[in-house]
């Protein structure tokens, strides 16, 4: 149980311990990836590279998530804090890399909130009928920021609610695909499809049909499409059986996303063949939503339900990761300490959360008033944040584990092979990434900022800004940079927890380096750990 004082002087409060359950978190971490909006931004780029071998691309993604879905899983059961990736690098790896992995996550939330709420609030329009009012930018601009408040509000309002909005929220979206997904095969195989559709064939799942340069920009798309499950883990420190269950979550949720998607990909595929999906190049985002006359006609509104309430279940649990991670950070000294506030009715992060999507607002409405190329520009760049994250929390399994690696065979796979093979693969991706990005001619603005291209030039200097900062915070507030790496002991240690005591300045957190065996206990030698 995390402790932190919300004022001087008074109790600690902390986050409220078992508030959810398995399921909870596997909703909610099937709610960040908002699959219907992940369907509708990529199946038609993704088709224009690889064709009908789309459904092997989306099951080729799922490769490197699901390898680093084990890593998550193995670094929470030593480790239940909030903050996933920042303390858990800074355990293994030390506290200049895992202040700055902490900061990539946060930073993507910042990125895709005000995205994900300008999808529902046109999707939603769309399905009452009020196209005219979802082509109006000011009408769509002044209502996103009201979506993005009130799902604030319900974050801060207690995890026990928000699991129970995401509950009824992902319902009607599974359930909407699933209807659609039926309804295009079984008109697809009876001959009822549109002009081009196409026979399944399970040829459709090898990914090398087109080659490696289709292959590698298939992939770029498919990560982006799988980003979001470890929101389940952020709330490992509020969830049942929280050294286990989260891990759990995150994994099944990734399962349960590569059936999603390829039934999904197999079905539009089916119904429209490829050449409907490549010549509506810049609609993207309308894709399904043109495609939900075609197949339900008069019923076409569950397909735009789908994506609008994706769209606004990710709003919500995409400010999750952000807003634990600046919790985590300030209570280790990562971070001003305003920000490990606990509002004590609630027990929820409150001055994170509204400060992530405070951010987030303005960050959307400056885009929004550049262009909306220059927001779409602005999405593109969480693919680099995103691969760069995710490989840095592969490795960095690896490296506190690695005392270990030789113990088993299953350890050896699931926790040294299998992470470090997705690492490797991101980080293969993110290298991809920035030289695509490079290219002005792959923005959506097509103009050169610096010779470079609009996403890559945000890229970097997120991360730069995230330099200055650390850099800057390093020499006001020096406290987090004295804890050093440690390294496993058993795969199987008994849990640890966050953080220690609190003491007049917060959290209390021991230096453990990794140093020599301790004293012997029943079950072997007996090793602090940080807390």
């Amino acid at each position: 149980m995390t402790a932190t004082s919300s004022r001087p002087g008074e109790a600690p409060v902390g986050l409220r311990p078992d508030a959810i359950g398995f399921l909870d978190a596997l909703v909610i971490g099937l709610a960040s990836t908002s699959p219907a909006y992940s369907l509708a931004a990529i199946i038609g780029p993704v088709v224009a590279l690889v064709g009908v071998h789309a459904p092997g691309v989306l099951l080729a993604s799922f490769v490197p998530m699901a390898l680093i879905a084990s890593a998550f899983h193995y670094l929470n059961k030593v480790d239940q804090d909030c903050g996933t990736t920042f303390s858990w690098v800074t355990r293994a790896m030390g506290p200049w890399l895992g202040w700055i992995g902490g900061w990539a996550i946060t930073m993507t939330g910042v990125l895709v909130v005000g995205s994900l709420a300008d999808t529902a609030v046109r999707f939603g329009l769309l399905m009452v009928g009020l196209d005219s009012v979802a082509a109006s930018t000011p009408w769509v601009v002044a209502l996103v920021v009201v979506v993005i408040i009130g799902m604030t509000a319900i974050c801060v309002l207690g995890t026990e609610l928000s699991a129970r909005v995401q509950n009824a929220l992902i319902l009607a979206q599974v359930g909407a695909l699933l209807v659609f997904a039926v309804v295009a095969l079984w008109r697809s195989l009876a001959g009822d499809g549109l002009d081009g559709g196409l026979t399944p064939s399970l040829s459709w799942l090898d990914p090398f049909g087109e080659g490696g340069a289709a292959l590698t920009g298939g992939l770029l798309l498919g990560v982006f499409a799988y980003w979001g499950w470890e929101s389940a883990v952020n709330l490992n420190e509020e969830t049942q059986d929280s050294a286990s269950a989260p891990g759990r979550a995150a994994i099944w949720s990734t399962v349960v996303l590569l059936i999603t998607y390829v039934a999904v990909a197999y079905a539009v595929l089916a119904f429209s063949g490829t050449g409907y999906l490549t010549a509506n190049e810049g609609e993207e985002e309308f894709l399904f939503a043109m495609l939900g006359t075609d197949v339900l006609g008069g019923w076409d509104w569950v397909l735009l339900l789908s994506v609008a309430t994706a769209a606004l279940a990710s709003t919500q649990t995409t400010i999750i990761p952000a807003s634990r991670t600046g919790l985590s950070m300030a209570r280790r000294a990562a971070l001003p300490r305003a920000f490990a506030r606990v509002h004590p009715r609630f027990r929820t992060p409150d001055v994170s959360t509204w400060w992530v999507a405070g951010i987030a607002a303005v960050w959307y409405v400056l885009m929004t008033l550049v262009s909306e190329n220059a927001l779409f520009d602005s999405l593109t760049a969480l693919s680099l944040l995103i691969a760069f994250y995710y490989s840095l929390t592969g490795l960095a399994c690896v490296v506190f584990y690695r005392r270990l690696l030789l113990t088993s065979a299953r350890t050896f796979l699931l926790v040294g092979l299998g992470p470090l093979i997705g690492s490797a693969l991101l980080a293969w991706l993110l290298v991809e990434s920035v030289v695509d990005l490079a290219d002005p001619a792959n923005s959506e603005l097509a103009t050169s900022w610096f010779g470079l291209g609009p996403p890559l030039v945000i890229g970097v200097l997120i991360m730069l800004v995230g330099v200055v900062v650390m850099v800057v915070w390093r020499f006001v507030c020096p406290r987090f940079w004295s804890e050093r790496p440690s390294v496993a002991k058993g795969v199987a240690d008994e849990p640890v927890g966050p953080v220690g005591p609190v003491g007049p300045d917060g959290p209390v957190v021991p230096v453990v380096p990794d140093g020599p065996d301790g004293p012997d206990g029943p079950d072997g030698p007996v090793v602090p750990d940080r807390p």
